[in-house]
């Protein structure tokens, strides 16, 4: 698994410019996007640590999101990305959190679609939330990196408007 250097370098030298620090909660990603933050030259200065939480139990007991509406969409939906997203912020201590949930393949559960959704936390509110939708027939392990490679890219924009 490779990405841009150039958007690595970016995103990890803007947080570190900024101070601030960064935590991830993957489901559909699977360490993806942890991956890549450890990646980044002098990671540990910024990133702070991440969970993949790949079952609704797991997201209930470690992100804390919302039991029943977990249940109603199968972990998959902007309010659950949203939670993850502020949940793992503040378990991490950090000041973003980035979140994603969703599938990697078509299943029944998601009416044999691919999509996920993902969110950006900075402190205590969601400052971004966006769904993404993939063709049918995307093998699995290529949808996983679209994902990632997307988030992060997303993640850039975020950051640089911070920084005009």
């Amino acid at each position: 698994m490779e990405f841009k250097q150039s958007l690595l370098d970016y995103i990890g030298e803007a947080l570190k410019a900024s101070h601030e620090s960064v935590s991830v909660a993957e489901s559909v990603t699977a360490g993806c996007l942890q991956f890549s933050f450890s990646q980044m030259k002098n990671a540990s200065e910024f990133f702070k640590g991440g969970i993949t939480a790949y079952t609704l139990e797991e997201k209930v007991k470690l992100l804390n999101v919302n039991k029943q509406e977990a249940i109603k969409c199968d972990c998959v939906s902007k309010e659950i990305a949203d939670e993850m997203a502020l949940n793992v912020r503040q378990l991490f201590s950090t000041d973003w959190g980035i979140s994603v949930t969703g599938y990697a393949t078509p299943v029944k559960e998601s009416d044999q679609k691919i999509f996920a959704h993902f969110s950006f936390a900075y402190k205590n509110e969601v400052v971004l939330s966006k769904k993404l939708e993939l063709d049918h027939k995307t093998n699995a392990s290529a949808a996983q990196l679209y994902y990632a490679e997307f988030i992060l890219g997303c993640f850039k924009c975020k950051l640089s408007e911070r920084i005009i």
